[in-house]
């Protein structure tokens, strides 16, 4: 097998975050669900951009958001996902390759444009978000260059983008191609209402061996096994997923490989202003730890600690240097 060209190659929801600062009186104007966060479609996401004030652009979606913090650890990623030709597409592009991430999936000329999350931020810190999925449920399996999936160390999946059928089938082609090369699948379950949709697809893949790395919080897990009790939800899964990641919000997180169990605590932080993106980074901060053949806490700590960066201010991209905090923090 040759050595990965690749530390991950992630699969995801291409999404441009447009964050804009508004007037409470806005938020009533247009009807939205302060605080909430609502899927809208093409005409009611362009009505709400043009509502909007001057913004910030950033590209964003789960597993985006994980490889730019492994990014910033220094791992080298790459990332597929859909935009469409269009101004929000170029911005995905520019800003993730900006933060040293691989992306080279061809964009669409078709409708729709490219997905974003419009959120509108009113001056008491609350964020009301209204997501546009767009081109990026639109990925099919021509757009994948096999080459580059089994170039990667590990290939992580989205859970989320298991709703739409193009990028279902374009993931499973993915998990074949990783396979066959003798690389790792990471998958996280996303959203617990992702496993009420297809929970029985992913409980086959763990059945029939496909994940290495599995990815839940504690109600995900009580979701994908029926079981509402934690550690007896982890027996369920155990010896059939090779590592096991659940994380535990405030409780910490706990992981199993081969027998071996690991847990941390959660790191302190001095006040949580916003938890978007917290399993995102956890999960950057392990896969890192992983891909270089750290041990379980030690991959544990480094996603607890990225975690807790992230919840200390708002957005899903760090503001501190990741690489720096995690090893003075490891000592």
């Amino acid at each position: 097998m040759t050595q990965p060209r690749y530390d991950v190659i992630a699969i995801g929801n291409a999404i441009v975050d447009v964050m804009s600062p508004c007037e409470d009186e806005l938020i009533e104007d247009l009807g939205l669900a302060k605080g909430g966060m609502t899927l809208v479609d093409t005409d009611r996401a362009e009505e709400l951009y043009s509502a909007m004030g001057p913004a910030k652009e950033i590209s964003g979606g789960s597993a985006a958001n994980t490889l730019a913090g492994m990014s910033a650890l220094g791992a080298q990623c790459a990332f597929v996902g859909q935009v469409a030709k269009d101004q929000l597409g170029d911005v995905f592009s520019h800003d993730i390759r900006a933060v040293g991430i691989d992306f080279d999936t061809p964009a669409r000329d078709e409708e729709p444009p490219t997905a974003r999350c419009l959120i509108f931020v009113t001056p008491d810190g609350e964020r009301t978000m209204n997501t546009f999925l767009g081109a990026s449920q639109f990925l099919p399996p021509k757009a994948l260059d096999d080459e580059l999936i089994a170039s990667a160390g590990i290939l992580y999946l989205e859970g989320y983008l298991w709703d739409p059928e193009e990028p279902r089938s374009a993931m499973r082609h993915a998990i074949d191609v990783a396979r066959k090369a003798g690389r790792k699948v990471a998958f996280t379950a996303s959203e617990s209402f992702v496993i009420d949709r297809h929970g029985d697809d992913f409980r086959a893949l763990i059945e029939e061996g496909q994940i290495d790395i599995l990815f839940v919080n504690e109600n995900e897990l009580a979701s994908l096994t029926g079981e509402s009790d934690f550690d007896a939800g982890l027996a369920a899964l155990e010896g059939k997923v090779p590592v096991i990641v659940a994380t535990r919000s405030a409780k910490g997180a706990v992981a199993i490989a081969d027998g071996t169990r690991a847990e941390v605590a959660a790191e302190p932080v001095e006040k949580v202003v916003d938890t978007t993106g917290a399993g995102d980074l956890f999960a950057a901060g392990f896969l890192t730890g992983h891909a270089r053949g750290d041990d379980l806490e030690t991959c544990l700590r480094m996603g607890a600690i990225c975690a807790a960066e992230i919840i200390s201010h708002y957005g899903a991209r760090s503001e501190a240097d990741l690489k720096a905090l995690v090893s003075k923090k490891l000592g």
